[in-house]
C-alpha cells in the first residue's frame, strides 16, 4: 500500500489541527493514494529507506499524477505567502499588492474566480457588480501602469491583469459560469456526447436550426433569436434552483442544454449581421 510518506508529501502536521481546508485536502491525499493499485507486491520501504521488492507496475498512472498535484496544492496551502519584494507575510486571499511595500504580486493559484472577482460562490450573481469589480482590479492592476516599474512587476501585473480578464469572462455568462462552478466540484460537460440526449430534445434542436437556416428575412430570424432568450431565461432559473439544492447532475444535465440553446442564439446573431 502506497504511504503519503511514500509519495513525498511533506507538509507541517499540526497546521492540519487548525485548519479543516488541509485536513479535507490531506483526506483527499490519502483516498487518491489508497487507489493506486500495484501489480505483483506492495511497495514496502525498510528502516533506510529502501525497496525490498521490485517487479511491480502502477495500474494507473493517472492516480499517481492526481496524487503530486493534490501533494503541491496541500504543501502549498499549509505553507504562508509572503511578499517577494519585503518579506512580509500575505494574509489576505488572493493577494494582489502588499499591505506592507504596495507592490504587486504574483497570481495566487489557490484562489477562485470567485474571490478574484470578490463575489459569492453562486450561480445567481450581480453581474453589475461584478463588471465595477472588474474595472477597479483592472484600474490598479493594468500593465499600462507598470510600464516604469522593475521587470518582475510588469510581469506580474501582466499576470494578474489576464487572470482578472479571465475570471470576469467566465462568469459574466450564466452558461460559462455553471460550467466552471460544475468544475469546480470536479464534473464537466464532455464534447461531442449527444448519444445520451432526449430524442425529443435532439429533433427539437433540429426543427430550430433548420428554421434559422431558410429564414430570409430579420423580423423570422429576430423572432428565433427572441425564442431562444427565453429559453435561456428558463433554464438559467432552472440551473440556479439545482445548484442552489446541490443538485449538480440535474444541473450538468441543463448546461448541457443551456450550451446548444447558446450555439442557436450564437448563430441568429450571425444571421442578422448576414441581413443587414
Amino acid at each position: 500500500m502506497l504511504s503519503l510518506n511514500n509519495l513525498g508529501v511533506i507538509c507541517i502536521s499540526q497546521a492540519l489541527q487548525h485548519s479543516p481546508k488541509l485536513l479535507a485536502i490531506r483526506q483527499c491525499l490519502s483516498k487518491a493514494s489508497s487507489r493506486a493499485t500495484l501489480y505483483n507486491n506492495s511497495i514496502t520501504f525498510s528502516s533506510k529507506g529502501t525497496r525490498r521488492h521490485t517487479g511491480f507496475r502502477l495500474l494507473n498512472e493517472s492516480i499517481v499524477k492526481h496524487v503530486s498535484s493534490l501533494q503541491r496544492t496541500f504543501c502549498t496551502a499549509s505553507a504562508k505567502l509572503h511578499c517577494w519584494n519585503c518579506g512580509q507575510s500575505v494574509e489576505q486571499t488572493p493577494a494582489f499588492f502588499c499591505l506592507s511595500c504596495n507592490f504587486v504580486q504574483p497570481p495566487d493559484e489557490r484562489a477562485s474566480y470567485f474571490l478574484i472577482m470578490e463575489c459569492d460562490q453562486t450561480f445567481a450573481l450581480d453581474t453589475q457588480r461584478l463588471q465595477k469589480t472588474y474595472l477597479k482590479l483592472q484600474r490598479s492592476l493594468h500593465p499600462d501602469n507598470f510600464s516604469q516599474k522593475t521587470v518582475r512587476e510588469q510581469e506580474y501585473s501582466e499576470y494578474q491583469s489576464a487572470l482578472v480578464n479571465k475570471a470576469y469572462r467566465t462568469l459574466l455568462k450564466p452558461l460559462s459560469r455553471g460550467l466552471y462552478m460544475l468544475e469546480l466540484n470536479g464534473m464537466g460537460i464532455e464534447e461531442g456526447t449527444d448519444a445520451g440526449a432526449d430524442p425529443l430534445f435532439l429533433m427539437e434542436l433540429m426543427e430550430i436550426n433548420q428554421a434559422l437556416d431558410e429564414a430570409r428575412s430579420k423580423e423570422e430570424s429576430a423572432m428565433i433569436g427572441a425564442s431562444m432568450k427565453e429559453k435561456l431565461k428558463d433554464l438559467t432559473e432552472q440551473i440556479d434552483a439545482s445548484l442552489h439544492k446541490g443538485e449538480l447532475q440535474a444541473a450538468k444535465a441543463l448546461l448541457a442544454q443551456m450550451k446548444y440553446f447558446a450555439n442557436i442564439e450564437e448563430k441568429v446573431k450571425e444571421k442578422l449581421s448576414e441581413l443587414m
